[in-house]
């Protein structure tokens, strides 16, 4: 395989998807109830597929480092993974005796996503797992989801802290996503603001959900919901601070925020990422079929932007898009096209959901269809 442009390492999973009917969530999951479904989908799961698989859909060279037991769901994983394309799998590792991270997803028609998962192999996942020597020439390295990877997050997060120190010496631009704690397991007994302040010293772009790392931050969940939205201009200048480069706070329904500090983007070529702070509306999917890995594809949709050079309104634009073609279908990756078609998409014309902000001091860039913050200077 030739070197790639991109390296997405970390969590994998297979994803058990039942296609279910719409139920209510608060009556008709009661003890004893039978409740027939349909076909279930069976499709890989997590950033390493679900960002790197699209940002190879997306036309990106890319290169998956993660960990699978040498199970039959592992056997799955692989079998897929090839499927897009046999490199794929070539610097995955197989590790005798442990089990396949999996996940039951329920995803009801109407209701946000909930998921039952297994750690498996991802929990042994250390900084020794990433092969820094098939980076060289890389120009991204991704990672995603530590809160659920023990080992990552195991003495303070020290296995993170060396894996990102390893990869920035290779030259990638460095990039994290988060996921959500579980609040009886180890992730959730982790102190994250000194974990982050030891990471994101080498982290470039930082690119957690708002629920996600308010929850790390602040120990709950925001207050409000939707939460106020003056919350974001606080909660990523405190990551500024602690070092990364650009803070992406992904908002679900709500689109996606972009925020930068006033030294600029050092490893970005050209004008416009110094002390930006925009916010872009999600595309309307047609239709909406499900959320699973939205999250992730609009990273990839945002990493592609960037390693194609584009600004960061069009990279925000390219974000929202790829994650709104991935709800249109129910896994995290069938809805996704090609980066050509994405643009045209947008091109012609592609409707945006509204977005109502209660912070002042917003404006609306009618020419990039986003709104753009008040710490904004461009």
């Amino acid at each position: 395989m030739p070197q790639p442009d991109a390296v997405v390492a970390g969590h994998i999973c297979l994803d058990m998807i039942p296609d279910l009917p719409p139920i209510d969530v608060r009556t008709d999951l009661r003890p004893g109830a039978v409740i027939e479904i349909g076909p279930a989908i069976l499709a890989t799961g997590g950033p390493v597929s679900n960002t790197g698989r699209n940002l190879h859909r997306l036309g990106i060279r890319t290169r998956l480092m993660g960990k699978v037991g040498d199970d039959d769901f592992g056997r799955i994983v692989l079998h897929q993974l090839r499927d897009d394309d046999p490199a794929l799998a070539d610097h995955m590792i197989v590790t005798p005796g442990e089990t396949t991270s999996y996940s039951v997803v329920f995803s009801p028609p109407g209701h946000d996503r909930t998921f039952l998962h297994c750690a498996g192999a991802n929990a042994t996942f250390g900084a020794d797992d990433v092969r820094y020597d098939q980076m060289d020439g890389a120009r991204l390295f991704h990672f995603g989801y530590p809160p659920i990877m023990a080992r990552m997050v195991a003495n303070g997060g020290a296995e993170l802290v060396t894996m990102y120190r390893r990869a920035k010496a290779t030259g990638a631009i460095t990039s994290l996503d988060t996921a959500m704690p579980d609040p009886k397991g180890l992730g959730g007994q982790v102190n994250w603001p000194a974990v982050f302040a030891r990471t994101l010293p080498h982290v470039d772009i930082f690119l957690p959900s708002l629920d996600e790392l308010v929850v790390m931050l602040r120990g709950h969940m925001p207050a409000a919901d939707p939460p106020d939205d003056a919350l974001l201009s606080t909660i990523a200048a405190e990551m500024l601070a602690l070092g990364a480069w650009i803070v992406v706070l992904k908002l679900g329904d709500r689109g996606l925020y972009l925020r930068t500090g006033p030294e600029g983007v050092p490893f970005l070529r050209g004008a416009g990422w110094r002390s930006r702070e925009l916010w872009a509306p999600c595309f309307e999917p047609q239709p909406l079929v499900g959320t699973t890995g939205a999250g992730d594809a609009t990273i990839a949709g945002f990493l592609a932007g960037i390693l194609r050079g584009q600004p960061p309104e069009e990279a925000l634009t390219s974000a929202v898009a790829v994650g709104a073609c991935n709800v249109e279908a129910a896994d995290a990756l069938s809805g996704v096209r090609p980066w050509d078609e994405t643009q045209a998409r947008v091109a012609a014309g592609w409707g945006r959901q509204s977005v109502t902000i209660t912070a002042s001091g917003w404006t609306w860039d009618d020419a990039h269809s986003l709104w753009v913050g008040p710490h904004d200077e461009r």
